[in-house]
């Protein structure tokens, strides 16, 4: 009877389901969604790849630092590329606002369109995802390209729409990469006496440049 016993408890042992084992140990972190999770998992994305760059950030790293499984960062964003999209066009936001500044055209569109985009860059809260950015894309072309669909769709695009010269595309890119190269000097690469220059003066110079672009014929 007793050997029958000990076999019997030694074939229930054997009959357990596979999964019991591991309730003794750490339960695995679950995918599900939970209050705020895409928010939770966006916040880390821009923390991650502003501290990381593009190269040296994961999936992985994403979804440790927002406390959820990488198969949740999959479920809602898709690749690492997609969740950088989604990244900095939250980051980018206050810039995409832009071509509202210019509707209408005028004589000071120029000064209008230059002034918009030093005060995005002069304010510390939105000038440090911008850099991050900016730094990302300039050292790795999936960055770039990503940075480069978002400008022309959700910016260059409707800055174009809005202007009545020839070439409006390319007008509106030419002032574009005018105010680029000079955020790059200025709070990328911090070249003096650009870096250290008031930022009433470098309106005052850019301001007319970026009025011939956008306006002469």
């Amino acid at each position: 009877m007793t050997d029958g016993g000990d076999a019997a408890a030694e074939g229930g042992r054997r009959q357990q389901p596979a999964g019991s084992a591991r309730r003794r140990g750490r339960p695995a972190r679950a995918a599900e969604p939970g209050p705020g999770a895409r928010e939770r998992i966006l916040a880390a994305a821009r923390t991650e790849f502003a501290e990381r760059g593009y190269d040296r950030t994961s999936v992985r790293g994403i979804a440790k630092a927002a406390g959820v499984d990488a198969a949740l960062v999959h479920h809602y964003f898709g690749t690492k590329e997609q969740v950088f999209g989604a990244a900095i066009e939250l980051s980018f936001a206050p810039a995409l606002t832009m071509p509202e500044t210019l509707a209408g055209g005028g004589a000071d569109v120029g000064e209008r369109m230059a002034r918009f985009m030093f005060g995005v860059w002069e304010n510390p809260v939105t000038r440090q995802p911008l850099l991050a950015i900016m730094r990302s894309a300039l050292t790795n072309d999936t960055a770039a390209g990503v940075l480069r669909g978002l400008v022309a769709r959700r910016m260059l695009q409707r800055v174009a729409g809005e202007l009545t010269v020839p070439d409006p595309e390319f007008r509106a890119q030419l002032a574009a990469g005018h105010l680029i190269g000079i955020a790059v000097l200025r709070y990328v690469i911090k070249m003096d006496p650009l870096a250290s220059a008031e930022v009433e003066e470098i309106i005052a110079m850019v301001a007319p440049a970026l009025q011939r672009y956008l306006t002469q014929p």
